[in-house]
């Protein structure tokens, strides 16, 4: 179907805005197989869309690691995710890793290669990571998180709060818990562009009772 001009931008565009070609809707970039960008998520640097790609480090497919980045996220310059790729084992006299050079470094005993693992690093929805913010391997960081320009992620962060610092702390939450559940409930993210379009004034300038209210 093609796509209305009146319920939004065209969410298949590589750059939705002509005139500022340095932001760019990830999703659809040539992205990974390991890797997985929502809808309207987009990125704005200035080196152009290619930077994104270059700040995934470590990210070997062989791991099995996955980097999952839900909907309506806006990610800024300088935004890198650490993958598991650059673990070094801590549990013995060196960190060094011999084995990946290969030749008489390689095969010397079992398990050399058994870096530590954290698994898939997940961002919801709607989640903004400022300018030069670093997420390390493994972590979530939960629907409507802000994380500040500068932030290093070391653990998980819940939805809807506000981190910053190295390593990051929670500065405080955009909204009450209960709040955020009934945002979480609302779900608006996954609606359609017409019915987002049409709520917009609840989504981005009202509270969730006009969103409940409104538009549920």
């Amino acid at each position: 179907m093609p796509h209305d001009p009146r319920f939004g931008p065209d969410p298949d565009s590589l750059h939705p805005l002509p005139d500022h070609p340095r932001v760019t809707f990830i999703r659809n970039l040539d992205l990974p197989p390991n890797v997985e960008v929502g809808a309207y998520t987009y990125y704005d640097d200035p080196a152009g869309p290619q930077a994104f790609l270059e700040d995934l480090l470590y990210h070997f497919a062989f791991l099995g690691d996955r980097l999952r980045i839900g909907r309506f996220c806006a990610i800024a310059a300088g935004t890198r995710f650490l993958m598991n790729g650059g673990n070094h084992r801590l549990d013995a006299p060196s960190t060094y890793p011999f084995a990946i050079f290969g030749g008489a470094w390689a095969g010397r005993f079992p398990d050399e290669t058994a870096f530590p693992n954290r698994g898939d690093t997940v961002i919801g929805h709607d989640v903004w990571l400022g300018h030069d913010a670093t997420i390390l391997p493994g972590v979530s960081i939960g629907t409507g998180a802000v994380v500040a320009a500068k932030t290093v992620v070391t653990r998980d962060v819940p939805p809807y709060a506000i981190v910053a610092g190295n390593p990051a702390v929670i500065v405080r939450m955009r909204v009450p818990p209960e709040v955020a559940e009934r945002l979480l409930a609302l779900a608006w993210w996954d609606w359609t562009p017409e019915r987002i379009t049409r709520c917009l004034r609840a989504i981005s300038g009202g509270d969730v009772a006009a969103l409940e209210g409104a538009c549920s």
